[in-house]
């Protein structure tokens, strides 16, 4: 006689998080992370080990606006009470915002068809953009960023822009969008594209401010696209200041901006 076990329902879970006391979202051995916390929470609640799968990495002190896991979780569950208890579990940091039923296959990380950041830069001390956004009070030019930023868009080689020594199997990003708005006391770096490397847009962003300060020109911004090297490009801007903002899945219906 043989028992087919049927796997349990996969859903996928919409959160946001404010990163400034992990260690990025994945788990590690010797520091606190967004994906532990998650995870003992929700074991908390379920009482039994539970373990969840990450839409992608983000690094220490960078936040989440919207991010999205996936889970299996028993059969039957009231999603309202889980979700409910589950916020009641967490740090006031991390939030879970739904819990969507998806087809057993649905994957949080490869399948999603895009992501966006953005970047948060403050020009005046602000106490509640402490943590939350890069102060830079330097005058830069803007119109150079914009259109160095412009240079990034396509189906390109990011390596000058990727932690030397990652994992990546490859370096090739489809990027679909790289803009600057420019307000008053508040300038934002909003990018999207089908995948990011490690700390490539926190190297982006450093990069342009130095197109804005004059270091770099059209021309050399260029040339570091192309030469493939991390050591050509800017230092990274603080992990402060960056947000992941949007990811997109073909089967989901968006709710965000």
């Amino acid at each position: 006689m043989f028992l087919f076990l049927h796997p349990m329902p996969r859903y996928f879970v919409k959160l946001a998080y404010d990163g400034q006391a992990y260690h990025g979202w994945q788990r590690q051995k010797n520091a606190m992370s967004v994906q532990q916390v998650i995870e003992d929470s929700l074991s908390t609640i379920l009482r039994t080990p539970s373990y969840v799968i990450g839409c992608g990495r983000t690094d220490t002190g960078v936040h989440a606006k919207e991010y999205y896991l996936h889970v299996d979780l028993e059969a039957g569950l009231d999603l309202e009470t889980v979700r409910f208890r589950w916020n009641q579990t967490l740090p006031p940091d991390i939030a879970i915002h739904e819990i969507i039923p998806v087809h057993e296959k649905a994957h949080a990380r490869f399948d999603a068809t895009a992501r966006e950041y953005r970047y948060f830069i403050h020009r005046k001390k602000d106490a509640f953009s402490y943590g939350r956004s890069y102060l830079l009070r330097k005058n830069l030019d803007q119109e150079a960023m914009q259109e160095a930023a412009q240079e990034l868009i396509g189906k390109k080689d990011f390596e000058a822009f990727a932690r030397t020594h990652s994992d990546q199997k490859t370096s090739i990003c489809d990027l679909k969008k790289a803009s600057w708005t420019f307000l008053e006391d508040e300038w934002v770096f909003t990018i999207v594209a089908d995948r990011f490397l490690r700390n490539m847009v926190r190297a982006i962003v450093g990069t342009l401010v130095e197109v804005g300060e004059h270091k770099l020109d059209l021309d050399a911004f260029r040339e570091v696209i192309l030469s493939k090297d991390r050591s050509k490009a800017g230092t990274s801007a603080p992990a402060q200041g960056l947000y992941l903002y949007r990811i997109d899945y073909p089967y989901l219906q968006h709710h965000g901006e």
